[in-house]
């Protein structure tokens, strides 16, 4: 997700790396990188200019601070650091402020109005709203079809409707403003308290498409207006949003397909041009995959920096009775393959597992252009399906005639099933000594917790990792690089690990070397 705009940030954040102040030659420097990479993402070139202006104005008119926070917890701050502290300001600036709160009728049914061009996946986002508004805020929505000319968009939405268990209105040969009108009175019929209705879209905007969006808005007079805008039209997602709120003024805009775009420069340009606050984003088919928009949590992840708190939220929503159970045997090391299985199952609910490394912090440690794929986690469970119990809970040890017949049985290489084992074993043992030393601090979510917690894993695995690096190629995340290695992606994210060119030791010697003049050079 927004993976030019990302490599844009990062690339900026490597010039300034090793600089001992901001100066106008490297700002301007850095400046240049993010700005070619927000045009490649098509954000549109007016919030381009705007955005680059302030960055440039702050970096170069504020004191650089070295050091940050209080007593213990006082560390080193470099000029590039500060240089992205302020890149995150603006963008939250940018995308902000937090507004996902709908507006609700108190004496009759709440009314949505669900706008848009089509294919921008207005239908599939209203049954996701749907879904929201049943298990958040615990209401009993109706789905009205008024889409009357995009075949089987009828027939998309009872699906819909079945699905989640909500109703859907819709009169056969009917106009869509009386589909609309009648749908009220057959939401007090069945006691509802949400009405979403589901207006037709166009492939262009055009004055009958325009006209009868107006006459519905005027026959039903809706609570909320919102426009739902697929991320991958680019500049063309600004102007469609402009004409859509000069006609019928919008309350909101729901933004789609952010997984499934490199650039989601949209998501960027469209509140600032409208004025009008991002509500949610959309991503992927699961009616599930509907977030409250948070201008932090995604200006956090397009600046490499993960995204915590949306990854607790994903976590909360499927997580189940025993996960505080799951982290202890995880911090104690004692956990086996059963419970490794239950926590494939759960990231799987969680969505794509790209977009959930994408929310963890320490992004830099992720190689460029890593292909983190889905399929390896149903791999990793077809091997552990081919274990017997005894071998799954640890009681009998896998050698080598084990592992072949559990490679024959999933179809997987011999090698994957011994690296899976090892990485296993060797994930299991690291994980044991972190719960040692940090008291079982890390929460309930396995494997995860707060940023320091999250830091003190890294530092310790670096400990662990001598000058060779971490053993049995685990990757440099404290733990996630080697679950990450079990579960697909990376160079080789796949059940062989995350492989990385080698490099002699004269060349890193060198490198050292360099660098250090480098940093010496900067500091005159």
């Amino acid at each position: 997700m927004l993976d030019v705009l990302s490599e844009g940030f990062r690339e900026a954040k490597l010039k300034l790396r090793g600089k001992a102040t901001l100066s106008e030659s490297n700002v301007k420097e850095a400046i240049e990188t993010i700005r070619k990479s927000l045009l490649d993402a098509d954000v549109e070139y007016g919030v381009t200019r705007t955005f680059l202006q302030r960055v440039q104005e702050k970096a170069l008119g504020q004191e650089v601070q070295l050091k940050a926070g209080k007593g213990a917890e006082r560390m080193q701050v470099t000029p590039a650091d500060h240089f992205v502290s302020i890149c995150q300001e603006e963008l939250e600036a940018l995308m902000g402020p937090v507004d996902a709160e709908l507006t609700f009728a108190t004496n009759r049914p709440t009314m949505i109005m669900m706008v848009g061009l089509q294919g921008s996946g207005k239908t599939t986002t209203t049954g996701k709203i749907a879904r929201y508004l049943q298990t958040k805020l615990k209401k009993r929505p109706l789905l009205v079809a008024a889409d009357i000319y995009r075949p089987a968009a009828v027939q998309q939405l009872k699906v819909l409707g079945e699905r989640i268990g909500a109703p859907v209105f819709h009169i056969e040969g009917a106009k869509p403003v009386q589909i609309c009108q009648e749908a009220i009175k057959k939401a007090f019929e069945l006691n509802c308290d949400v009405i979403l209705f589901d207006t037709a879209g166009r492939l262009t905007i055009d004055a009958a498409l325009m006209q009868e969006l107006v006459d519905i808005q005027k026959a039903t007079k809706p609570d909320n207006v919102l426009l739902v805008c697929d991320s991958m039209m680019g500049q063309d997602a600004v102007t469609t949003a402009k004409s859509f709120d000069e006609t019928l003024n919008l309350s909101g805009i729901v933004i789609t397909k952010l997984d499934g775009d490199a650039r989601g420069g949209a998501a960027l340009s469209i509140k600032e041009v409208t004025g009008k606050p991002i509500k949610f984003l959309g991503m992927g088919e699961d009616l599930d995959r509907l977030e409250e928009f948070r201008p932090e949590g995604l200006a956090s992840r397009i600046l490499g920096l993960g995204d915590i708190v949306g990854l607790m939220q994903d976590f909360q929503k499927v997580s189940e009775d025993d996960q505080e159970e799951q982290a202890l045997k995880l911090l104690q090391g004692q956990f086996s393959y059963i419970d490794f299985y239950k926590q494939i199952e759960m990231i799987q609910k969680m969505g794509s597992l790209k977009d959930l490394i994408a929310k963890l912090p320490m992004q830099d440690m992720i190689p460029k252009g890593a292909n983190i794929d889905d399929k390896e986690l149903t791999k990793v469970k077809a091997m552990i399906d081919s274990m017997t119990k005894r071998e799954r809970i640890g009681l009998d040890n896998l050698d080598g005639s084990r592992m072949t017949r559990i490679a024959r049985g999933s179809g997987r290489p011999v090698k994957e099933v011994q690296e899976l084992h090892k990485r296993f074993s060797a994930m299991r043992k690291m994980m044991g000594a972190f719960g040692k030393n940090m008291g079982g601090m890390l929460g309930k979510i396995p494997g995860m917790g707060t940023l320091n917690q999250l830091n003190s894993m890294r530092k310790a695995a670096s400990q662990m990792s001598g000058p060779g690096g971490m053993p049995g190629g685990m990757g440099g995340m404290g733990g996630m690089g080697d679950l990450a290695s079990m579960l697909g992606g990376g160079a080789d994210f796949g059940a062989g690990g995350l492989k990385k060119p080698p490099m002699d030791r004269d060349k890193q010697k060198k490198l050292r070397k360099d660098a250090k003049k480098a940093r010496k050079k900067n500091r005159k």
